[in-house]
């Protein structure tokens, strides 16, 4: 396990993909200037967040297997006309966990899966959480993302809120995200 650098930006761009069930891409879509290539938009992105350390990493030599991002939610944010729909549902379920430890990210490449990497992050993100004496971890799921739902049922995660998914022209076979959160303190 390592903090990720800025030579991570493209895997980081592929994983928070995974971990955003497409919505990533989505926006970096809408975001990209007429001839740009919309995943160098989302390396660059992330390769920024790596550089500000950001981003924890599992490495075993070969590159990135999976990776990680959480922040503390230290207050809510503001829901402004200028977030799309499809966030805005995500930012309203985040202000609801106030003072835990928000796993943004977490993502395995499916060659990877299975290896126990997930759970190795989401215990660093616990640890994290520890650390700084926050009372727990929290993160939202798609109500189709049975393997993570299944990962962190086994870690002690239990949903606290589900709300409907707006999809706008995102295309995904999910209907809800489902807010999860693993009381730590």
């Amino acid at each position: 396990m390592r903090k990720a650098t800025s030579a991570d930006g493209r895997a980081l761009a592929e994983l928070i993909n995974y971990a955003g069930e497409g919505i990533p891409l989505w926006l970096w879509k809408k975001l990209a200037g007429p001839g740009m290539d919309p995943w160098a938009l989302g390396a660059e992105r992330q390769a920024r967040r790596a550089e500000a350390g950001q981003v924890i990493v599992i490495d075993e030599g070969a590159g990135v297997m999976a990776a990680m991002t959480g922040y503390v939610i230290a207050a809510p944010e503001p829901i402004t006309d200028d977030i799309p729909p499809i966030l805005r549902v995500l930012q309203e379920m985040e202000n609801t966990v106030v003072g835990s430890w928000y796993l943004n990210v977490l993502a395995t490449y499916p060659r990877a899966r299975g290896r126990g990497f997930g759970a190795r992050l989401v215990r660093h993100a616990e640890a994290i959480a520890s650390h700084l004496d926050l009372p727990a971890v929290s993160i939202i799921v798609a109500d189709q993302n049975f393997g993570a739902l299944r990962l962190y049922q086994r870690l002690g995660y239990r949903e606290i809120d589900r709300r409907e998914i707006v999809k706008e022209d995102w295309e995904n076979p999910s209907t809800e995200w489902i807010l999860i959160k693993k009381d730590i303190g």
